[in-house]
């Protein structure tokens, strides 16, 4: 796809280029889809707790249609969904909402706590589960993606690899994004070692609990792409001043980190 860089220079982009809605949890769909339309970002992740819930099927339906006026794709269903507490029934109702929307890659939540702190038997529970996911998953045509998230299973490395190569399953895999409270080494030999399982990545710039301008990462998110596939999904997360006003300048910023990649 041709993208339109701030200074009108064209380039081709090989990435999906979107945003996540959880970043503007205050506003309506209309007002996010409406602030989009000033940047190159073609595709949404909604999320299930404000804007797609999942028993809503009349809000998906209109979700729907609102993306097709905009010309906004729906890359993936940004669920709550927490594996290993949630009821893996409720599964199926996830994944019908998620084609309402018109994708089939549903976020979920891994666990909640990291691998080291599960016990022998917590672990072995926690694996029978994930491959029960992954089965219904499989049935259902959907791919279940782990949230790449302190405080769960995918904290680490090591525990994001374990679980994938346990479960051993396509519609099984993994988001990607740094981690703050880590050093940029320890978050690119994660990128590196888990760009086979992954499929899309949350992209900002945080340093602890501080968020700062994308544009001043330019390098270090050069860095991490590189690791990755060139058909991968970077979905904007949260805007450093929380307003919706700053998604222009986040997404050119977004623009020139992948130019020429």
């Amino acid at each position: 796809m041709w993208y339109t860089c701030p200074e009108g220079d064209e380039y081709m982009a090989n990435y999906n280029l979107g945003l996540v809605s959880v970043s503007f949890r205050q506003h309506s769909p209309g007002e996010i889809l409406e602030a989009m339309k000033e940047t190159m970002l073609s595709c949404i992740e909604w999320g299930s707790d404000i804007h797609a819930p999942c028993h809503d099927s009349a809000r998906l339906r209109d979700l729907c249609y609102l993306q097709k006026e905009y010309g906004i794709d729906c890359c993936s269903y940004g669920t709550y969904f927490r594996l290993g507490t949630t009821n893996i029934n409720e599964l199926e109702t996830y994944a019908e909402a998620a084609k309402i929307l018109g994708t089939n890659i549903l976020r979920i939540w891994c666990g909640n706590k990291k691998a080291s702190d599960y016990s022998h038997d917590e672990k072995l529970a926690f694996f029978e589960e994930a491959q029960k996911a992954a089965a219904i998953a499989k049935k259902l045509n959907v791919i279940l993606c782990m949230e790449c998230h302190n405080d769960s299973y995918t904290q680490t490395l090591d525990g994001a690899l374990e679980l994938m190569q346990r479960i051993s399953s396509n519609n099984f895999r993994m988001y990607w994004q740094p981690n703050q409270h880590v050093s940029f080494a320890q978050n690119t030999e994660y990128a590196k070692n888990i760009s086979p399982y992954t499929r899309n990545i949350h992209v900002f710039n945080w340093k602890g609990q501080n968020k700062y301008p994308l544009s001043q990462a330019y390098g270090t998110w050069r860095e991490y792409l590189s690791f990755f596939d060139k058909s991968k999904t970077l979905l904007l997360e949260f805007m450093p001043d929380n307003s919706i006003e700053s998604l222009k300048t986040e997404a050119d910023a977004l623009c020139r980190i992948t130019e020429n990649m």
